[in-house]
């Protein structure tokens, strides 16, 4: 044998000695882990192993590929989890917990998946996941007009449920309906009725979470700073949310949708500059969101302005108000649907009219696209003049958009330290900057989040300052990331107060009394308070 042969040949047993050992620590920490699991169990006739998965086992993938929602982060190439857990029970989230700490992994928490970011099932160090999908019940009380819903149900599920009871009540949450309660909640979570009912953390009353110590709490037992804290301060940095309790709402048997497209050289700028000033300051039954996009049009590059709408109301009113206040939209009653809540809430999330309610059960596992997001918020109108500029940086970039999200109305009575999301009055509205592509790959995705950057940055004159602001729900590790180390607390302070402002001192706090080891931690999770060491 030539030592070229030789030196292949050791090679090639060195990566089979370290693939040995690797699965044989794997195998070492599954059976610890497991073996935790079983002594933790309240009911010891489960068969414990069937709600863990390692990375042998042959549903491993499909469980962990089954709510990734950003293809980004569905490579061959993305960190996986050594072990991913579904509880079924509440001791399983407790057992799970303990253990983890026990055999001093990082544990990550998944409900719906919809993290822009994929921070709750991907990480730079080894990790497990706890996926709370199957913690989907969802208990509607009309009598009492609350619920209790599972931190694993989707929005789609939670709307399906209170339709079920009642024609006349609602809540005001998100429009996707395959987003997880856990994470939508926890973030503040807002929908197209927040001008009228505020946001959906505006709306809880109570929860249960099972806290670093593996404790289970209720509002009561927990107090009202970490109340307070999981109301928009993002449940993952305090502990693991089981579920939470529901304020519904009412709504009228009739509301009214519209949407409204213009090309800018046929009204669009006009319609975008108004879109500013009314929007924010219209009658609080009516929400409405602007989209910006380039698109091609008989071979030329332009944009398109639409405005969508919800209206508790009937057309003739909505056609009567915006007649007055908005001229530039052009509404008429042949614009309008007239229709009932729950086809709303079908109809924002894009589905054809007269679909049945029954899709909003369809969890459409293992679907996504490639995107990123990233978020600003507006306090003074962006001029024509601007818009004109906007209108050519975007045509110039070719694929990322503008989503404008209108404040004002309830908004604008909640104090801002009600809860941690701080972005209240003085914001007339949100914007969400969008890009999805199709094409796998680094150099995709290099191209894509360049240009949304490069937007981003363009509208730098036109947004919040000091801090610029930005909403936890649309996670961006461009504003900042922890490496959870000994500078952890100025690094999260760097996005912590891009996302909560004068209100991340407070949840620092909280955090520091309820997990001031920090076992709870993401990449953009709160810090604990430094060591005074």
């Amino acid at each position: 044998m030539t030592k070229s042969n030789s030196i292949f040949v050791f090679f090639i047993f060195l990566s089979f000695l370290n693939l040995s050992l690797t699965r044989a620590a794997s195998n070492s920490v599954y059976e610890t882990f497991l073996q935790c699991l079983t002594n933790h169990t309240t009911n010891k006739t489960d068969n414990i192993s069937s709600i863990v998965y390692t990375q042998t086992n042959p549903s491993y993938t499909s469980v962990l590929r089954a709510y990734i929602r950003n293809a980004r982060f569905n490579v061959s190439s993305a960190p996986k989890p050594l072990i991913i857990i579904t509880p079924l029970q509440e001791s399983h989230v407790q057992a799970t917990i303990i253990c983890s700490k026990q055999v001093g992994y990082q544990l990550k928490i998944r409900s719906g998946g919809h993290d822009y970011e994929g921070i709750s099932y991907i990480s730079d160090t080894q990790f497990f996941i706890l996926d709370m999908f199957n913690f989907r019940s969802i208990s509607v009380d009309i009598d009492q007009e609350s619920a209790w819903v599972g931190a694993g149900a989707t929005l789609g599920e939670v709307y399906y449920r209170i339709w079920e009871k009642s024609k006349v009540h609602g809540f005001p949450a998100g429009t996707c309906p395959t987003v997880g309660v856990g994470g939508h909640f926890s973030g503040a979570g807002y929908g197209n009725m927040l001008r009228k009912y505020g946001l959906s953390v505006d709306n809880v009353v109570d929860a249960k979470i099972v806290d670093a110590q593996g404790r289970i709490l209720d509002r009561k037992a927990m107090g009202e700073d970490l109340f307070w804290a999981i109301r928009g301060g993002g449940g993952a940095s305090f502990g693991v949310i089981l579920s939470y309790m529901i304020k519904l709402v009412t709504v009228p048997q009739t509301v009214t949708v519209f949407r409204i497209e213009k090309l800018i050289e046929a009204g669009g700028t006009d319609m975008a500059y108004k879109f500013q000033t009314v929007a924010p300051t219209t009658d609080n039954s009516l929400f409405m969101r602007m989209l910006l996009q380039p698109v091609t049009r008989n071979k030329t590059k332009t944009v398109r302005v639409t405005v969508r709408s919800l209206y508790l109301g009937d057309s003739i009113s909505l056609v009567s108000l915006l007649a007055k206040e908005y001229p530039e939209l052009g509404l008429n009653k042949e614009n309008c649907l007239e229709m009932s809540w729950i086809d709303s809430v079908l109809w924002w999330g894009n589905f054809d009219n007269g679909t049945n309610p029954d899709v909003l059960l369809d969890r459409d596992l293992d679907s996504s696209s490639f995107g990123k997001r990233k978020s600003d918020y507006v306090q003074k109108p962006i001029s024509i003049s601007s818009l004109n500029l906007l209108w050519a940086k975007m045509i110039e970039l070719g694929k990322p958009g503008l989503v404008f999200n209108a404040y004002g109305g309830r908004m604008n009575e909640i104090a801002s330290t009600e809860t941690p999301f701080p972005h209240r009055a003085g914001n007339l509205f949100k914007i969400q900057y969008s890009v999805n592509w199709d094409e796998p790959g680094a150099e995709s995705d290099m191209n894509f989040i360049s240009q949304i950057r490069s937007l981003y940055s363009f509208m730098t004159p036109f947004v919040s300052n000091n801090p610029r602001s930005a909403y936890l729900n649309y996670r961006d590790l461009d504003i900042g990331a922890n490496q959870n180390g000994k500078d952890s607390f100025n690094q999260g302070k760097v996005y912590g107060e891009m996302y909560f402002k004068g209100n991340f001192d407070r949840l620092v706090k909280v955090k520091t009394m309820v997990d001031p080891n920090n076992f709870f931690r993401t990449e953009q999770s709160i810090p604990t308070l430094p060591s005074k060491i």
